[in-house]
């Protein structure tokens, strides 16, 4: 007789943002996901609901340190971000904006964890004369100098979906953003909006699967996400 074959070690993952649009979407679908034993979040405030698989710590993502402890995992997946008019204070907006995922990035390095997912925005760019995409480039940056093997930044256009906090600006701009994809074809086909689930998606299909690029425009992660097996 053959030898058993074993089973394949869980997996545990770091899920911060939880509570948002896409990271609401990843935690589903971590959770369901057999290769997954354990998905860890950290919040400020509790997602809602319990799970067999979840594990839930409450407190401050501006002090990330502070969950040193318990910032054990195979793959981190940081989907954080605000708006000006959430957070219209310019410094605070930086500190969850950059400090936040660039904290996380620091802390998967110091804690050997190899694999690190974040969601930026189309457009990053340090050197940018617009604030929020010079915003988002600077953590690009910092993310990638922290050296982490398996680093993946994804850049999506403007986020599909309902929230549950009202957004005018943002959906005025989803309301104009249906119309003009209907013209977004070749070259431009990035700009389209792109509903969370299929970033939250390809953000799993990433963890799981070589992919050689570092930053993944919102076309690709498209690309990517239906053309998983």
């Amino acid at each position: 007789m053959g030898k058993e074959q074993s089973k394949p070690k869980e997996k545990t993952a770091i899920v911060l943002g939880a509570t948002g649009l896409t990271g609401g979407y990843l935690v589903q679908i971590l959770l369901k996901d057999e290769r997954y034993g354990k998905v860890r979040i950290f919040t400020r405030n509790s997602i809602g609901f319990s799970h067999p698989k979840l594990e839930e710590h409450i407190g401050d993502l501006l002090q990330l340190e502070g969950f040193k402890d318990y910032f054990v995992a195979d793959e981190v997946f940081c989907c954080i971000g605000t708006t000006k008019a959430k957070t219209p204070d310019a410094e605070m907006y930086r500190k969850i904006d950059f400090g936040i995922p660039v904290s996380a990035a620091k802390l998967c390095r110091s804690m050997g964890i190899g694999t690190f997912l974040v969601i930026s925005a189309l457009g990053a760019d340090a050197k940018s004369r617009v604030a929020y995409n010079r915003l988002k480039g600077e953590m690009e940056e910092a993310v990638l100098n922290c050296g982490i093997p398996r680093t993946h930044i994804l850049q999506p256009s403007l986020i599909g979906g309902k929230r549950e906090e009202k957004r005018v600006g943002e959906w005025l701009a989803k309301q104009f953003m249906k119309v003009l994809n209907l013209v977004l074809i070749g070259p431009l086909e990035k700009y389209r909006a792109i509903p969370p689930e299929v970033i939250a998606g390809t953000m799993v299909w990433l963890a799981g699967h070589p992919y050689e690029k570092s930053r993944i425009p919102s076309d690709t992660i498209k690309k990517l996400y239906h053309n998983r097996p």
